[in-house]
């Protein structure tokens, strides 16, 4: 006796089910609003400090890109989830984002907008220093700049003691053809509790910088340096990792013929999540 396979789904049928995941898809985000609203009040009474948990953020952007398959690609996920992420922290404690925009405006807004959504106040500056300056002056703002070129050492405004500090590094999932792909830092005020160390940044000052010193300690840390005319030598934003340690980083400057002015910590991030190469060449 032949089996006589079902009829496939008509298009009407199949457009019910996208209408049913669409409600449900808001009624979670509405429930998922109605639980921060109860936060808002826990934290009132319990807790004090910026909304923001960077260490929070990054295991949940891990998470997803671990568990992400099918068509939908996963830089839409991520950033549906950066937005849903920055909207509810901007409804717990309202926020500005000032960006940087001297190393070229539209990359810099595509960042800004990919990861943080139309809500969040945009305020544009014509140089590092002013984004950090004004994050400085504010109670929760977020400043966005470059993470690996600079025309001023911005970062020593952030070694003062209760100065901001940087708190993470964008975009976080990393892959070739990222539609957000400017790499910045993340610079604000976070509670220690909060914060994710797993890539540490430090302000460096070194007399004797040059080309030879500069490929010493390239392979040991990313660094962004600015020159500095007036002590032959640069100032440095370092970030190591785990596997490297400041002591290392200080022999590698010594050993290269530099000399160590200081050193101070201004901040950490967690490390990027790197999407594994089968992976990332879906389209």
């Amino acid at each position: 006796m032949t089996k006589i396979s079902p009829a496939p789904p008509s298009l009407q049928e199949l457009r019910k089910e996208i209408d049913a995941i669409d409600e449900q898809v808001h009624n979670l985000l509405m429930q998922r609003g109605d639980i921060i609203d109860r936060l808002i009040s826990v934290k009132q009474t319990q807790e004090v400090g910026s909304a923001f948990r960077p260490a929070r953020e990054a295991d949940m952007m891990r998470r997803l890109a671990q568990r992400h398959r099918g068509i939908l690609p996963l830089d839409t996920v991520e950033s549906i989830w950066r937005v849903i992420i920055a909207t509810f922290t901007y409804v717990q404690a309202p926020f500005s984002l000032h960006a940087d925009l001297s190393l070229g405006e539209s990359a810099m807004r595509d960042s800004a907008r990919f990861h943080f959504g139309f809500t969040i106040p945009f305020m544009p500056h014509f140089n590092a220093q002013a984004a950090v300056e004004a994050v400085a002056n504010a109670k929760g703002d977020l400043a966005l700049v470059s993470a690996t070129s600079s025309r001023a050492p911005w970062w020593l405004a952030l070694e003062a003691d209760g100065a901001p500090r940087i708190i993470a590094r964008l975009p976080f999932i990393e892959r070739a053809d990222h539609p957000a792909a400017l790499p910045v830092f993340v610079i604000s005020r976070v509670a220690d509790d909060a914060r994710v160390t797993e890539v540490e940044t430090w302000s460096v000052r070194v007399s004797g910088w040059n080309a030879n010193t500069a490929r010493t300690l390239s392979p040991l840390a990313e660094i962004v340096a600015v020159p500095d005319g007036a002590f032959d030598g640069a100032a440095l934003l370092v970030s190591i990792t785990g596997g490297t340690s400041l002591d290392t980083i200080k022999s590698a400057l010594i050993e290269a013929g530099a000399s160590v002015r200081s050193m101070a910590l201004v901040g950490s991030h967690a490390t990027r999540y790197t999407m594994p190469s089968s992976r990332a060449a879906r389209p």
